[in-house]
């Protein structure tokens, strides 16, 4: 139930780790793992296929720290056990949990990645419909997602914030020196221009920047929301993965992060149809939808950000915990993505 398309054999299994698995098969009344095997991909967690007599499972572990304090199996257990209770079933099916363990047993899930290439409307579409049925009334109060924002100067602060923590970068990690340049030189001040830009489009358009926004405009969000998030079938079906952020928050926040996550670019022609049918779905008002056009750079801005949480020390306790590897490589991959993704500022969907 993870975003992973391979899988490694792992010769050593942990004694705990398969008592663990064995406690989740017999909570959800499954029959008792017969192999484990780790799959290879997980980027923030450690996930692992389970094959049993009924087929194949997933038992995923969460990243916990001290210094991170979200709490990542809440946020997807809650957000997917409400979506089977709706009959939303376009996500891996919610099995058994263990809060003390961090670590949760769901449906394997058969599919691989869609590829930015192979990305048509009809895709856009069924990430909308999903969207959309995740959020039919009653909504269950969830908790708010991971840096959820609820009025103009929440998303401002949210990015002001990240791009602060890029001041003082690990000085342990490669290419440190190549990063923290790209931060002063290309990051801080393409930012500045950016804030400029969202705070006199605001006030032209006569936009709050304090005041919350009402309840009846908040949605349930999958949060960190994209195609990086999904398998495909051999049928076309698409089944949507990793809500460890998930919960409520402002639909500009996720228009947003839908399409300026940079493993599967979705193209911006078709930014203003999603907005469209968000607002005739969730009943968005005036303010919702100029928030949804006005926020898109500030969001690649704060995804350049993400890209960049490597060099920062809790990136990397995360990224070790998830075993990734082929670690300067991978730094020298990610400054490379981050940009590229910088470039995406003040990119049109003309």
């Amino acid at each position: 139930m993870s975003s992973v398309t391979a899988a490694e054999a792992s010769p050593d299994v942990d004694a705990a780790l398969l008592a663990l698995a064995q406690r989740l098969t017999a909570q959800a009344g499954k029959a008792s793992p017969t192999g484990l095997t780790r799959l290879a991909g997980g980027r923030n967690n450690q996930v692992y296929r389970l094959d049993t007599a009924d087929g194949p499972l997933v038992l995923k572990r969460y990243f916990t720290d001290a210094r991170d304090t979200r709490d990542r199996l809440g946020a997807e257990w809650n957000f997917v056990s409400h979506a089977w209770s709706r009959g939303v079933h376009v996500v891996p099916e919610p099995l058994a949990c263990d809060r003390a363990e961090q670590a949760g047993l769901y449906g394997f899930v058969e599919g691989r990645k869609l590829t930015a290439a192979e990305l048509a409307p009809v895709h856009v579409d069924a990430a909308i419909d999903f969207v959309l049925a995740v959020n039919a009334p009653p909504r269950p109060a969830l908790a708010p997602g991971s840096e959820a924002c609820f009025s103009l100067a929440e998303h401002i602060a949210t990015v002001e914030r990240r791009v602060a923590r890029l001041a003082t970068l690990d000085a342990d990690v490669p290419h440190v020196a190549e990063a923290r340049q790209f931060v002063a030189t290309q990051l801080q001040p393409a930012w500045a221009d950016v804030k400029a830009t969202i705070l006199s489009g605001a006030a032209a358009e006569g936009l709050a920047f304090e005041t919350a926004i009402p309840a009846d405009q908040v949605c349930l969000s999958p949060s960190d929301f994209g195609f990086h998030n999904a398998l495909i079938d051999h049928q076309g079906k698409l089944t949507f993965l990793d809500f460890e952020y998930a919960g409520r928050d402002d639909p500009a926040k996720l228009v947003s992060d839908f399409f300026c996550q940079p493993e599967v670019p979705v193209p911006l022609a078709v930014h203003e149809h999603f907005i469209e049918r968000l607002t005739e779905g969730l009943g968005l008002d005036t303010a919702s939808v100029t928030r949804c056009r006005l926020l898109l750079d500030a969001y690649q801005v704060k995804w350049t950000c993400i890209i960049l949480n490597d060099f920062l020390p809790l990136g990397a306790t995360r990224r070790a915990f998830a075993d990734t590897g082929a670690w300067a490589q991978r730094c020298a991959a990610q400054l490379a993505k981050a940009e590229a993704q910088l470039g995406l500022i003040g990119a049109t969907s003309d």
